[in-house]
């Protein structure tokens, strides 16, 4: 299966079937979720991810909620707060929130209109991807010889989307269109989500690409061995910063300081007007095992804790371009997000 085939989240009639990204790269498992709890656990130890994604997770969250609630007899109230759990499950990407907002104020109109909306959603996703795919590939020939060189962070596929991919899915373009050399994969620490999934999807659809750790990326911007740096974005502020995968940043000021363009794709939905810059976005903190352990065995001293911020904000002025389906904003120009809402 390519990951153009590849759809890692669909609706049973009475289930939400997902692919446990946990068990990527050795298992391809799928996984039935029909509970608020189990919904919940699987976007805490991120068997599902992806900030498109999780926005049409939010969405089908109602209607999970609303189906246990009929099967449990639960009050008003209980569902109110199950939702509400749902929705804060990930504090710092905001298309969870979102999702669960675009659908909450149908659930008057019932079970089948809130889950219309739901599947609704799915189906505009991969629309939404290919025209960022297409805006971004039309952006970058316009300004890198062929064939582009890319390095990437974190996973942006089909695998944090519903099909296609943001920031990967302008990789798969430049691929399509015979223009791309090689795409750097940084393995994305601790939890490896490049060097386990993006590494994956680019496998299986044939593109070139090589695994680094995280510390080379610098090193391999700074010699010359990268065209473009493209990655995605779990909130994006109102004046342009933008918070994803912690390690972007670092990746933002190398291609700062080596003159070469740095773009993060997203859809509008990540867009946040009501979070004024950067510093308001809350960034989430995951466990100690994370980082002080390796595969269940650990690597630091008994005793030892860690700091494991799950994300990094990479203020606009090192962000080139912002990629939606809109279009590309030129954010270090100082084109702000508000434009694309046409606000």
């Amino acid at each position: 299966m390519s990951t153009d085939e590849l759809r890692p989240i669909a609706w049973t009639g009475s289930a939400l079937r997902v692919i446990d990204q946990t068990m990527l790269p050795g298992r391809l498992e799928h996984v039935d979720i029909a509970t608020v709890d189990a919904l919940i656990g699987a976007i805490r130890r991120l068997a599902v991810r992806g900030a498109p994604q999780l926005g049409v997770l939010g969405a089908i969250g109602v209607v999970i909620a609303m189906d246990e609630g009929v099967r449990q007899g639960w009050t008003d109230g209980r569902l109110e707060a199950a939702i509400d759990a749902i929705r804060a499950a990930r504090p710092t990407a905001v298309n969870l929130a979102w999702g669960v907002d675009r659908v909450r104020p149908l659930m008057a109109e019932g079970r089948d209109a809130v889950l219309a909306a739901a599947l609704a959603m799915v189906e505009d996703d991969e629309r939404v991807n290919r025209a960022i795919g297409s805006h971004g590939a039309d952006w970058i020939l316009a300004r890198v010889q062929r064939p582009v060189r890319v390095i990437t962070h974190c996973n942006t596929g089909a695998l944090a989307t519903v099909a296609w991919g943001t920031a990967l899915g302008i990789v798969r373009e430049l691929h399509a269109r015979g223009a791309l050399g090689v795409v750097y994969v940084d393995e994305t620490r601790p939890l490896l989500q490049g060097a386990r999934l993006t590494a994956w999807e680019l496998e299986r659809d044939g593109i070139p690409y090589l695994v680094q750790a995280d510390g080379a990326a610098a090193s391999t911007i700074l010699r010359g061995l990268v065209d473009v740096a493209i990655f995605g974005a779990d909130r994006i502020a109102a004046n342009g910063d933008v918070a994803n995968k912690v390690g972007s940043l670092g990746v933002a000021l190398a291609c700062r300081e080596a003159g070469i363009p740095c773009l993060s794709a997203a859809p509008v939905s990540t867009v946040d007007l009501a979070t004024p810059t950067g510093d308001d976005i809350e960034i989430e903190m995951r466990g100690d095992d994370e980082v002080v352990a390796f595969g269940g065995v650990r690597v630091a001293p008994e005793g030892a804790r860690a700091h494991n911020p799950a994300f990094d904000v990479t203020p606009a002025r090192f962000i080139t371009g912002l990629v939606t389906e809109h279009g590309v904003l030129a954010v270090a120009a100082g084109e702000t997000p508000a434009r694309v809402l046409g606000a």
